[in-house]
């Protein structure tokens, strides 16, 4: 019984470990891709000489990585107001603890110019995945990523 379990487990575990995606889950938040919409969902695939975006099995978008001129990053981070007074119902005590915490969304930018065509994109990803993303978009195009929130804009 426990070799059969044994056998089974060296089977079952490598096919599970291949099987894996290797895609970035990140929510599309804007930029020059016609026919998708803002808060859309999409599968990223950071490849040796391209990024890939996929929706439901097809690409959406294929950005050569030469082609990469700028990688930015940035945050969102407000307070969870709605969600404390909903809690605040209930338990005074719990919404008035909710009020104190903070959410933080992650934005990674990309711009691109691929001879004529031009474009960009945000992109918001996973608070586990971001620093991911940003490595292997440095990797592959061997440009730095921009603080977008440590920028000033002046007019």
């Amino acid at each position: 019984m426990k070799r059969a379990i044994a056998t089974l487990l060296c089977v079952v575990l490598p096919v599970v470990v291949l099987a894996n995606d290797n895609a970035y889950h990140v929510i599309y938040d804007g930029g020059s891709l016609a026919e998708t919409k803002s808060g859309t969902g999409l599968k990223m695939y950071i490849d040796a000489n391209q990024v890939r975006f996929m929706r439901d099995g097809k690409i959406v978008a294929t950005v050569p990585a030469p082609a990469i001129t700028e990688i930015s990053y940035g945050q969102d981070v407000h307070r969870r107001v709605g969600t404390a007074i909903g809690l605040a119902v209930v338990s005074l005590g719990i919404g008035a603890l909710m009020a104190l915490s903070k959410s933080k969304k992650h934005f990674v930018g990309i711009t691109w110019a691929d001879g004529d065509q031009k474009g960009g994109l945000a992109i918001q990803c996973d608070k586990n995945e971001y620093r991911g993303v940003l490595a292997g978009l440095e990797g592959i195009t061997g440009k730095k990523a921009v603080n977008s929130d440590a920028m000033t804009v002046k007019n």
